[in-house]
């Protein structure tokens, strides 16, 4: 901005400020209104909508996965997205924080005086990609299918197998069908065409990678499960 511009901007804002009203009791007076307007109408939805009810918490399940409700969303998802152990604390506390700071200190190191998005590019493109991604995290994570259960059709004798596949928390880290979740491990809903059964079998016992080991099953539940996943194709 030019000193002239500039200089002409600050008398017409002092003209301005003096012909404004005070901001008490005008500017309290329509936040007051609006904070109440707002929560009435959250009052007024929790009653006539009442609030979902999830099924009734069993401390004794070893097979319960929990899940954010849907605002932590995107974060569920970022924390996915970055799958070394060693990087969890990098997802859940440094970028979300490395963010909202960022997007706090935006009026400090865009001090430009114009309220055209247009002509505020930085202010514009931060508020863009901030909405964008975490619209499409949260979108993500809200269409990731039950982790509790599996909605596949199979023959009856792979009925165990996919028992066990739910029992073991297997959705936790794959998705098998429309079920489970993309990450961090690898999709399962057409294993069986992709790996022998034995190497499943294999991989299911030793837990290659960050996947645990399930060597402590029984052999029959261990075979029952290789089963199943080698029918996926």
């Amino acid at each position: 901005m030019k000193p002239a511009d500039k200089q002409a901007y600050l008398e017409e804002y002092e003209l301005l400020k003096k012909k404004g009203k005070p901001f008490f009791p005008y500017a309290v007076l329509k936040d007051s209104t609006m904070a109440l307007l707002v929560v009435g109408t959250i009052i007024a939805m929790s009653i006539v909508l009442g609030a979902e009810q999830g099924p009734k918490a069993d401390p004794t399940t070893t097979t319960y996965v929990p899940r954010p409700e849907w605002y932590f969303f995107f974060l569920f998802e970022l924390l996915r997205v970055i799958k070394p152990p060693e990087l969890v604390p990098i997802a859940t506390i440094g970028i979300p924080t490395i963010c909202m700071v960022l997007l706090l200190l935006l009026p400090f190191y865009d001090r430009g005086p114009e309220r055209n998005p247009a002509r505020r590019p930085l202010a514009t493109t931060a508020g863009v990609l901030t909405i964008v991604s975490m619209a499409y995290l949260t979108f993500l994570g809200a269409t990731a299918g039950s982790p509790t259960e599996i909605e596949m059709e199979v023959a009856p004798r792979y009925e165990a197998g996919k028992e066990i596949a739910v029992g073991a928390g297997c959705l936790a880290c794959h998705k098998i069908g429309e079920n489970g979740n993309d990450g961090p491990g690898v999709e399962l809903t057409h294993i069986g065409s992709q790996v022998p059964r034995a190497a499943i079998l294999r991989s299911v016992e030793i837990g290659p990678g960050i996947m645990p080991s399930f060597r402590d099953l029984p052999p029959k539940k261990l075979n029952q499960l290789a089963d199943f996943l080698a029918s996926l194709d």
